[in-house]
């Protein structure tokens, strides 16, 4: 599977980024972190971000969404979506405890900037 790079803003504008597990709803770019992280503070202050999502076989495929946080997904979907994706990644459900709450962040893409991809290269 692909990761993605997400960056939100600090407060103070100051950037930060993380490499993430990440998901899609068809329209929209989700990604799964817990109430207590700082990603999600920082985009209950600031919902713009960016994603950059690469080949895990070549990173220099890749695509970058520049958007904003749209919505949240909370309660039992939010669970369900880590276990989905630790599959997807781990092949085994989310093995961790969870520390406060799971939360899926919806983002929607403003911009787009995709290098050396084609439609197909994305699974």
């Amino acid at each position: 599977p692909n990761y993605a790079a997400l960056t939100t803003l600090f407060k103070n504008g100051v950037p930060q980024t993380h490499v993430m597990w990440v998901d899609t709803d068809g329209e929209n770019i989700l990604i799964n972190t817990e109430i207590h992280r700082i990603k999600y503070k920082n985009v209950k202050i600031d919902p713009r971000v960016t994603v950059m999502i690469w080949k895990h076989d070549n990173p220099f495929k890749f695509v970058e969404i520049r958007g904003e946080v749209i919505g949240e997904i909370t309660g039992q979907e939010a669970r369900d979506n880590i276990d989905k994706l630790s599959e997807k990644y781990w092949n085994k459900p989310y093995p961790f405890p969870i520390q406060t709450e799971r939360i899926v962040l919806i983002i929607k893409s403003n911009k787009e900037v995709i290098f050396n991809l084609k439609d197909e290269d994305f699974d």
